[in-house]
C-alpha cells in the first residue's frame, strides 16, 4: 500500500436491493484458529474469515507449533484443518511474533502462553503498538506469568509462562473480550478456578466456543469463569457472518433512498448485535430472524429498509460494548437523524486502532455536523437534510471501521468523497465495495 494513498468513492448510482452473505465473524475466526491450536487432535474449521487479522493469529499459531492447513473457498472464506499442540505445548519461536494490526491475536496470545515454559516477544505494527496492553499483562502477571519490560504499557512484550500457574479471581476494570478471553485461556491450563468479574456486559464467544473444545465454562451476565487444568480435544467450528462487517452494508441501505436489503446466515450473538437494537430505538425499519445454531452461536438474518425519518437517542454506558465497533457507523447514521443522539461512556474509542472517538468528532465536523465529546460521552446533533459538501477527503487513520463509514458518505449520497488510506479494510472486510456493488447495481 503506498503512502497515505487516496481512493475516490463514487455515490451508487441505484438503490441498495437484495440478499447477501458477509464474511465469516472476524472474533469466532480469532477464536477458532487459536483454540484449535491449543487443543489435541486436527480441528476441521469452515467459513473462516480470510483478512490481514485473522491470518496474523494464523501465522502466530503455525510459528509455535501448531499444523495450519486452511485454504481459500470460492466464496473467498477459509477453511480446512487444524492440527493442535495439545497436552505437549506451543513450541520455543525462534524470532517474534508479529501480530501485525491484530489486537485480538496479542492480546490472546498472551494468555495462551501464560502456562507454558515458553519466553516469547510479542511485537505488531506502529498501530499495535500504541494500544494499551497493561490491562492484559497485570491479570497472567498475577497468575504467574512473567513480561518484561515489567509494567509496560505497550508492544514490544516479552512473556516468559509458568507451569505452575495460579487461578484466580479478577475484577476487570472494563468490559473488554479480550481482556476475559486472555484470563480465562490462561485458566484453562491453571490449578483451580478461574473467575473474571466484568463492569458490563462483553462478547461471550469464547464462553461459547470452549466448551466444543471438551472446557466447561461457567458464565452469567458479568462473571465468567474455568476450573483447570483441563485437556482440550479437537472438534469442528463453522463460523458464520459478521455482524460488525454487515452493519455497514445494513447502515447504507438505511442511508440510501428506496434500499431494502437482507443479510443472510450472520452472527445474531446478542452481545455483537446491539447495533440493531440502537438502529431501532432511532425508528429504523429493521428487524432480525433467527434461524438456527453454528454450535452454540445463534445465526440467521437481519433485513433493512430505507426509512426516511430517524430519531435521535440516548444510549447508555451498559449498552456501549455491545455496539463498540459500530459507533463511528452508527454516529454518521445520526448524523442524519433528526435531534440529538449521545454515546455514553465511550472512552475505550480512544484505545483502538486509532483515537475513534476524536477521529469520528473529526469526519463529522467535514459533514458539517456538531458533534463533540464532553467527559467520556459522544453528542451527535443530526441533520435529516444534511448535504455533503465537494471534495471532502477523509482520513481512515488506518482504521478499518473509519475508512468504511467515511465510504459510505461517498457511496450513499451524491457527491463523490475521498478516503486515505482505504486499503486498510484488508483486516476485516477485504470486499466491503465489491459486496456493497453487487447489491446495488
Amino acid at each position: 500500500m503506498a503512502d497515505h494513498a487516496v481512493t475516490t468513492i463514487e455515490p451508487l448510482v441505484k438503490p441498495i436491493h437484495g440478499t447477501i452473505t458477509v464474511p465469516g465473524d472476524k472474533s469466532i475466526s480469532h477464536r477458532a484458529v487459536l483454540l484449535a491450536a491449543m487443543a489435541e487432535g486436527t480441528s476441521h474449521l469452515e467459513g473462516v474469515l480470510n483478512s490481514d487479522d485473522v491470518r496474523s493469529s494464523i501465522e502466530a499459531v503455525k510459528a509455535l507449533g501448531a499444523s495450519v492447513d486452511l485454504r481459500e473457498m470460492p466464496d473467498g472464506s477459509l477453511a480446512g484443518t487444524v492440527t493442535g499442540w495439545g497436552a505437549k505445548g506451543p513450541s520455543q519461536p525462534d524470532h517474534p511474533i508479529n501480530c501485525g494490526n491484530s489486537g485480538t491475536t496479542a492480546r490472546l496470545l498472551m494468555g495462551i502462553l501464560a502456562p507454558w515454559d515458553v519466553t516469547v516477544e510479542i511485537t505488531g505494527d506502529n498501530s499495535l503498538k500504541r494500544r494499551p496492553m497493561r490491562r492484559i499483562t497485570a491479570p497472567l502477571m498475577k497468575m504467574g506469568a512473567r513480561f518484561e519490560p515489567g509494567g509496560q504499557e505497550h508492544l514490544p512484550i516479552t512473556e516468559t509462562g509458568s507451569r505452575h500457574l495460579r487461578a484466580i479471581t479478577y475484577d476487570a476494570p472494563m468490559a473488554s473480550a479480550q481482556l476475559k478471553t486472555a484470563v480465562l485461556l490462561a485458566g484453562v491450563f491453571a490449578q483451580g478456578k478461574t473467575t473474571l468479574n466484568e463492569p458490563a456486559i462483553s462478547r461471550n464467544h469464547t464462553e461459547l466456543m470452549l466448551p466444543e473444545f471438551g472446557v466447561p465454562t461457567t458464565a452469567s451476565n458479568l462473571t465468567a469463569s474455568v476450573t483447570g487444568p483441563k485437556t482440550m480435544h479437537a472438534c469442528n467450528i463453522a463460523v458464520p457472518g459478521d455482524p460488525s462487517s454487515a452493519a455497514f452494508l445494513i447502515c447504507a441501505a438505511l442511508m440510501k433512498r428506496q434500499s431494502t436489503l437482507k443479510v443472510e446466515h450472520v452472527s445474531l450473538n446478542p452481545a455483537r448485535i446491539g447495533f440493531v437494537r440502537t438502529l431501532e430505538r432511532m425508528g429504523a425499519e429493521i428487524r432480525e430472524r433467527h434461524e438456527g445454531m453454528e454450535g452454540k452461536e445463534p445465526n440467521g438474518s437481519i433485513e433493512v429498509s430505507y426509512t426516511d425519518v430517524l430519531r435521535g437517542c440516548e444510549i447508555p454506558s451498559q449498552h456501549i460494548a455491545s455496539i463498540v465497533d459500530e459507533i463511528p457507523v452508527l454516529a454518521l447514521v445520526a448524523a442524519h437523524a433528526r435531534g440529538m443522539t449521545v454515546f455514553r461512556e465511550v472512552g475505550e474509542l480512544r484505545a483502538k486502532e486509532t483515537d475513534r472517538l476524536a477521529a469520528t468528532i473529526e469526519g463529522l465536523t467535514m459533514l458539517g455536523i456538531d458533534a463533540w465529546e464532553e467527559g467520556n460521552s459522544l453528542y451527535v446533533e443530526g441533520n435529516p437534510s444534511l448535504e455533503v459538501p465537494q471534495g471532502l477527503v477523509f482520513d481512515s487513520h488506518n482504521d478499518h471501521r473509519l475508512a468504511m463509514t467515511w465510504a459510505l458518505v461517498g457511496l450513499c449520497s451524491k457527491t463523490p468523497v475521498s478516503v486515505r488510506d482505504f486499503d486498510c479494510i484488508s483486516v476485516s472486510y477485504p470486499q466491503f465495495l465489491d459486496d456493497i456493488h453487487k447489491v446495488a447495481s
